[in-house]
């Protein structure tokens, strides 16, 4: 790695510790406190992808004013958000419910605001201080060290609230995000600034037209916009589902979320050396049949066809990260290939924003779906059609989609599914584990 760009890791640390609160199950066990809707649920989760929509705008002037330098001066902003945030919980006995959830939304639009214009700066920067062949490597173990992190602070928050948390137990883990956001602006800080990668002129600028007529890019948008509706707001209906309908503590569902991100972290096993070798296309295609698997899994606990316990919980959740994680990985790594020399900062924009804003209006409509289905408990072919069934299933058939659309994603030397599948089963670290599996397994 270049000199100075492990401080990139430590800063994923602490950034993944403050916005795994503040954006994460934590927030969600605080809204459903104060009895919010699940379209104000959905709300929450959609405003943070729904804010990068002003990368493109911001788009015009980062080169100018230089990666390092915007990036910091927004993540300086919305650290002081954080902290106010963590006094909403105090107003408790003095502010009725309704008014803490319009304070909550409205320092959460401030803080996602100023993530979304700084965020701009975050891929081309990152772009330009990581060579090429080192790309995936790096992906891998910034995502090791947020999935890492992101376990600490949820077990942190579980032992925080317990079963039965008070307002002030969710101001304290607000205050335990501000102060992780403040940390990780030191860490930020110690980032080297970004080599000269293209210059500030009218013709690094192109047209949005231009953009599309680019045929890998194309394709790789459409990719995304399916993956995106799919993905957005899976976790968020997930816990609303543990805590509204299984009526599960706030501590049992943290503890049950954080396996998420043990499956983060598996990953490490399974791409950690493929990812560069064997390139992001077959790696998507993989993902998107295990995110299919996962919620049609969802679909059954949710729908009665399955007994919902703490093994099966745990399972779907540690899927969830497993899977969203490699998707993850892999998808940013295709676009830093994808996104020309020329423009890059306008290319990165348009691949964040539609994502995200996708992203975005998907919890939306989820949650409003959730509403309109209300009590609806229908009986058919051996499942219950409630409210989360009928979700699951529609994110089941979109998660097929965007799995449909991988074969006609264009990578340069990509592997065939096949020899990636190779891979996972004999070349990875993985295989340590099959080996004790088939030993242990009786023959006869």
């Amino acid at each position: 790695m270049p000199p100075g760009t492990r401080n990139i890791y430590a800063f994923a640390w602490f950034n993944a510790m403050a916005f795994q609160i503040i954006l994460g199950s934590p927030m969600v066990l605080y809204a459903k406190s104060l009895n919010a809707s699940a379209t104000t649920l959905g709300i929450i989760a959609g405003m943070m992808p729904l804010m990068v929509i002003l990368q493109i705008p911001a788009a015009r002037f980062v080169d100018s004013v230089g990666y390092r330098r915007f990036v910091l001066s927004g993540w300086t902003v919305r650290s002081v958000f954080v902290a106010l945030t963590a006094l909403v919980p105090l107003g408790t006995g003095w502010l009725p419910a309704s008014s803490q959830i319009a304070l909550l939304l409205l320092l959460l639009f401030l803080f996602n605001l100023s993530r979304g214009i700084s965020s701009c700066g975050w891929l081309p920067w990152i772009t330009a201080l990581i060579p090429a062949p080192l790309r995936g490597r790096y992906l891998t173990m910034e995502a090791s060290m947020v999935n890492a992190a992101s376990l600490i602070i949820f077990s942190i928050s579980a032992w925080v609230l317990g079963t039965h948390p008070a307002p002030w137990q969710f101001s304290v883990i607000f205050g335990i995000s501000a102060t992780c956001s403040g940390i990780s602006l030191i860490f930020l800080n110690r980032i080297p600034d970004e080599r000269g990668v293209e210059q500030v002129r009218a013709a690094a600028r192109p047209r949005l037209p231009d953009m599309l007529r680019l045929r890998p890019f194309r394709r790789l948008l459409a990719m995304n916009i399916a993956y995106a509706m799919a993905n957005g707001g899976v976790l968020t209906f997930a816990v609303a589902f543990l805590k509204g309908m299984a009526d599960w503590p706030e501590q049992r569902i943290l503890l049950l979320s954080s396996l998420m991100f043990v499956g983060g972290l598996t990953n490490q096993l399974l791409i950690a050396r493929l990812l560069d070798r064997r390139g992001s296309k077959p790696v998507l295609l993989f993902a998107s049949c295990f995110w299919v698997i996962t919620l049609a899994g969802w679909t059954a606990v949710a729908g009665k066809a399955l007994p919902l316990g703490h093994a099966l919980a745990g399972a779907l959740m540690f899927a969830i990260g497993l899977a969203g994680s490699m998707m993850n990985l892999a998808n940013v790594r295709l676009a830093m290939i994808t996104a020309p020399m020329e423009g890059r900062s306008h290319y990165f924009a348009i691949f964040s924003v539609v994502g995200s804003v996708t992203l975005g209006i998907a919890p939306i409509l989820w949650g409003l779906l959730v509403d309109a289905c209300g009590p609806m408990a229908v009986a058919w072919a051996g499942i219950e059609w409630n409210r989360f069934s009928v979700l699951f299933a529609v994110l089941t058939v979109l998660f097929t989609t965007a799995g449909a659309l991988c074969p006609r994603l264009e990578e340069p030397a990509a592997a065939s599914f096949d020899e990636l599948l190779g891979d996972i089963l004999g070349r990875s670290r993985i295989r340590y584990w099959l080996r004790l599996w088939f030993r242990a397994t009786p023959r006869g």
